[in-house]
């Protein structure tokens, strides 16, 4: 997927964000398995509030879902792209922790219920996670089903 394609399908899918839990952006394939990346309402608020929604670090951020989720390289190491898991047992905790599970998953009228219902499977069942790039993380949650993946993103942070 080019840049300019990928800001192309955010500009078609915007409109349909106020009406949906989430709205597919791309379904990726690696491996046999196939990740279906969706982006919220909620995302594209915090991505316009920070000033990066359809910016090119975004775009970059939202291709590297390609490299998909591999379980046995779960946890991020130092310079490498790609998805990871975010778990409550990191100390100190630290600013994309709050904005998953302060803000997200533990808050009631979040929207996380909602998704996990459109989704199809148990609030229990959403692995928060983060997409990650040189510039930017985006911050969602991740579900493995038995025919495929579904990522879906709903903040984003730039924290160092």
């Amino acid at each position: 997927m080019e840049l300019a394609e990928a800001k192309d399908r955010l500009r078609a899918i915007e409109g349909a964000l106020n009406d949906a839990p989430f709205v597919e952006f791309h379904a990726f394939e690696r491996d046999g398995r196939t990740l279906h990346v969706a982006v919220t309402d909620r995302l594209r608020k915090a991505a316009r509030k920070q000033g990066v929604w359809r910016s090119r670090e975004m775009l970059a951020t939202l291709k590297n879902a390609a490299y998909g989720f591999d379980e046995r390289q779960a946890r991020a190491v130092s310079g490498r792209d790609g998805i990871f898991v975010i778990d409550r047992d990191f100390r100190p905790p630290n600013e994309m922790m709050r904005k998953l599970f302060d803000q997200f998953l533990d808050k009631p009228d979040s929207g996380a219920v909602e998704l996990a219902t459109a989704i199809g499977v148990p609030l229990t069942d959403l692995r928060p996670v983060r997409l990650v790039s040189h510039h930017l993380r985006l911050l969602g949650v991740l579900t493995r089903r038995e025919d495929a993946d579904w990522l879906v993103l709903v903040d984003c942070d730039r924290s160092e």
